[in-house]
Parts: structure tokens; C-alpha cells; sequence
């Protein structure tokens, strides 16, 4: 029973929450040139929101045990419905005058479209990344002989500051080449997790490292989504962006997965931070040929 409601139902539940669908929202209601901003906005929301619930929740876990906590917050889950029907709207993209085109055709052209593979495997070390340290981080402090508590600061500092990070990077990705963008959060990521292992482990160095993450975390999300558009329009978006989040979800798999499988079997995480740096300087390099152009001509209008 704990399987199918805690993986299978919340599973389904997240998806219906996820990234896709509020990015397809918002760049089908906005224009070209606000939309990078809303999505680095509703990313720093969701990431807020991440920061101040997790007391709430451990709060009602403490008061009122799993079953009721999960109850009160479902309560807040329903408040989301309501203020969804200002979410609506068709968008402007001049990629969207073009003849209607079938969901089957549209995925098949942005599979035969390089940039669009190279922006969903670049994805993949995303999740990669996040899972690896939000599922693995606490068990790496805690088996260094640091407090259980810096854990859970580390953690929520990682959340705080990406509010930061992903709001940013919507105010850049609106005003910057998107695939640029993107190379140096990679490579910037690489940099953060080689100079955390390189340094002796210290709750300074625990805590300058998740605030130095934090600013990466999901700042990834508004140039990839934003290219997405650029390439393809808004009719398709939730689609389109959907494949690539797919794969963000296959890496974190991967990265909670492999994480634990190597600690099994070495009792370190040594290969696992090597692996993480190897992605992001990876990552980096395959985001720099990306064409941040329009998929296909788009007509001029008469």
C-alpha cells in the first residue's frame, strides 16, 4: 500500500505539478520577452515554497503523526486550483502562425533537430546532480563526523539561495544567449563540487558550498525551457518540455541510484564527486554547439 500512494500516486501527483506544466502555462499566456523571467520567478517560488514548508511539515509530522500531516497539507494542495484559471492564454510566438501540427509530428521533428537532443541529454546531468546531493549529501556529512543537524542547514540553504540562483537566471536567460547560460552553470557546478572535495571538510565549508550550489540548483531551468521555445513555440511546449524534463527525472534516478550502489560497494562517495565534476564539465561542452534559432523558417507576415 505505502508503494502505490507514496511512489505511485505522489508520483503521478508531482508529475501533474511539475515544471512542465507550469512552464507551458506561462509561455503560452506571455510574451517572447517576459517569459524567461516568469519561469525563473515560478522557479524561485517553488523553491520558496520547498523552504518554508519543510518546517511546516515537520511540524505537523511532530504534532500529529504521518497520516494527519499528509492531510493538512493536501489542505493547502487545494488553494492551487483556484488561482490555476489565471494561467491561461495561447501566446504570441510567431512559430505558432504556422499550420497546426500534430503532437506525433512535432515530437518526431524535435527529435531529428541536433540541438534539441544535445538540450535533453544536457538535462540529465541536471537531475543527475540534484538527486545525487539531496539523497546522498547528509549520509556524506554525518559518515565524516559532522552534526545531523548542518545536514538539514545544508539542505535549506541550498533551497534558500536557489531562490536566487533561479530568479536570476530568468532576469539573464531573457537578455543573454540562453546555451551560454547554460555552459557555465555546467561548468560552474564542476567547479563548486571539485573545490568541495578539495578542501578540508568543515561546517564552513559545507555551508559556502550549498550556498555556492544553491545559486546553480534550478537556475538551469529558464534558459532550457526558454530554448525549448525558441526552437519549437508554444503550441507543443508542454510536450517538447516534458521529453526534457524526462530526462532531468531519468539522471536523478541515476544519481540517487548510483550514489548508493557505489557507497555499498566502496564505503566512500569518492567516485560518485568524481563522476558529478566529469558531468558538469560534459554538460558545459555539450550546450556550446546548441543553435538558439527557430527550428524551422518562420513566414513573414504579408
Amino acid at each position: 500500500a505505502f508503494a502505490l500512494t507514496g511512489g505511485v500516486l505522489l508520483g503521478i501527483g508531482l508529475a501533474g505539478a511539475s515544471f512542465a506544466i507550469v512552464i507551458a502555462a506561462f509561455s503560452r499566456m506571455l510574451p517572447e520577452d517576459r517569459r524567461s523571467w516568469a519561469i525563473g520567478l515560478a522557479t524561485a517560488s517553488g523553491s520558496l515554497g520547498q523552504f518554508l514548508f519543510a518546517p511546516i511539515g515537520q511540524n505537523f509530522l511532530s504534532a500529529y503523526g504521518p497520516a494527519s500531516a499528509l492531510v493538512l497539507l493536501a489542505g493547502f494542495v487545494v488553494l492551487v486550483p483556484l488561482l490555476a484559471g489565471a494561467l491561461s492564454g495561447r501566446g504570441d510566438v510567431p512559430l505558432d502562425a504556422l499550420p497546426p501540427e500534430g503532437a506525433r509530428a512535432a515530437l518526431g521533428r524535435a527529435f531529428r533537430h541536433p540541438s534539441y537532443v544535445l538540450l535533453t541529454a544536457g538535462f540529465f546531468v541536471c537531475g543527475f546532480h540534484i538527486a545525487f546531493v539531496a539523497t546522498h549529501l547528509p549520509a556524506y556529512l554525518t559518515d565524516n563526523g559532522l552534526d545531523a543537524s548542518l545536514a538539514a542547514w545544508s539542505l535549506g540553504l541550498i533551497g534558500l539561495f536557489n531562490v536566487l540562483g533561479a530568479y536570476g537566471s530568468g532576469l539573464l536567460a531573457g537578455r543573454r544567449p540562453k546555451r551560454l547560460m547554460l555552459s557555465w552553470i555546467y561548468l560552474g557546478r564542476a567547479v563548486v563540487f571539485a573545490a568541495f572535495v578539495a578542501v578540508p571538510l568543515s561546517p564552513a565549508s559545507v555551508l559556502a558550498f550549498s550556498a555556492l550550489l544553491g545559486l546553480l540548483w534550478l537556475s538551469t531551468v529558464p534558459p532550457t525551457s526558454g530554448l525549448v521555445g525558441v526552437m519549437f513555440g508554444t503550441r507543443h511546449i508542454g510536450m517538447l518540455f516534458g521529453v526534457v524534463f524526462l530526462s532531468h527525472q531519468v539522471g536523478a534516478f541515476f544519481g540517487a541510484f548510483l550514489g548508493g550502489l557505489v557507497f555499498t560497494a566502496t564505503g566512500a562517495y569518492d567516485l560518485m564527486w568524481a563522476l558529478s565534476i566529469a558531468l558538469g564539465v560534459a554538460a558545459a561542452a555539450v550546450h556550446l554547439p546548441i543553435a538558439e534559432r527557430p527550428a524551422r523558417a518562420v513566414p513573414v507576415p504579408a
